[in-house]
């Protein structure tokens, strides 16, 4: 059920950014109803979250169900007072939908989510043999060090930061060099960091640098905290590379306050 809900809001956002400019006035109505499935999808998400204890993700999956219905809300009332504006919201929508159609096929679509996991496995393995550490590939993602198993899931390949940056660099017209630079700049970074932050983890868990608590430690907070940090300096220069982008968050901002506004004059 959750993965029919995820494909048919992809499809509505597809169909919402690829539809000719003389179908505008319809491509916020099939955007809203797009986002609208969307926010289903998240607000489902904290089931999961609730089985392994991840707390810090399912106050994440509820506050971006909310945005979805923010933005579907807001693509309703364009369609139904339509301007001929509002490009904010078009771009949004394009951007999702860039986004979901790099990631789901990796997360739904068993082969390539297998072939993903399975080469960052090796290629963590490689980075650690290759420092002298001696883990061990004791499974197609599973890495052994000292005794103490790392499994290695869709979460561990950074491939939805990865998607948001390719959604946000080509969502926005920019020159063709502009936006090849602010690619370099972001996807094989994060890519590369986190191998390094997955062979961090490999390593504290296998020396137990942290004590009972090392995985813990290593992966929920350092590894959290180094990768937010990293993403931020990242996000940075994409905006320094592409402005086009940083003004359509501000617009972003713009319709989001005017939300926030509303409920607090609802109180």
């Amino acid at each position: 059920m959750i993965v029919e809900i995820l494909w048919i809001a992809l499809i509505l956002l597809i169909l919402a950014s690829a539809l000719p400019e003389r179908y505008r006035r319809n491509r916020f109505l099939i955007g809203a109803a797009g986002w609208f499935f969307f926010a289903i999808h998240w607000a489902i998400q904290p089931v999961h979250y609730l089985e392994i204890d991840d707390y810090f993700n399912i106050i994440l999956v509820l506050v971006v169900s909310v945005f979805c219905l923010i933005v579907s809300h807001a693509m309703i009332k364009n369609y139904r007072h339509y301007e001929g504006a509002e490009n904010t919201l078009l771009t949004l929508t394009t951007a999702s939908a860039l986004g979901g159609i790099f990631y789901y096929p990796f997360a739904h679509i068993p082969i390539l989510n297998t072939f993903l996991i399975s080469m960052v496995a090796k290629q963590v393995v490689y980075i650690l043999q290759a420092l002298s550490v001696p883990a061990q590939l004791i499974g197609w993602n599973r890495i052994e060090l000292n005794g103490y198993p790392v499994t290695i899931i869709l979460a561990c390949t950074a491939i939805e930061s990865i998607a948001i940056f390719i959604g946000l660099i080509f969502c926005v017209r920019a020159s063709a060099k502009r936006t090849m630079i602010a690619f370099a700049a972001s996807v094989p970074v994060i890519y590369i960091l986190n191998l390094i932050r997955n062979t961090f983890v490999v390593v504290a868990y296998g020396y137990q640098w942290f004590g009972e608590l090392s995985f813990q430690i290593a992966h929920h907070v350092i590894a959290k905290i180094g990768s937010g940090i990293a993403l931020f300096v990242i996000a940075y220069v994409v905006l320094q590379v592409l402005p086009e982008l940083l003004d359509t968050i501000d617009r972003l901002f713009a319709i989001l306050r005017v939300y926030i506004k509303g409920a607090e004059r609802m109180r």
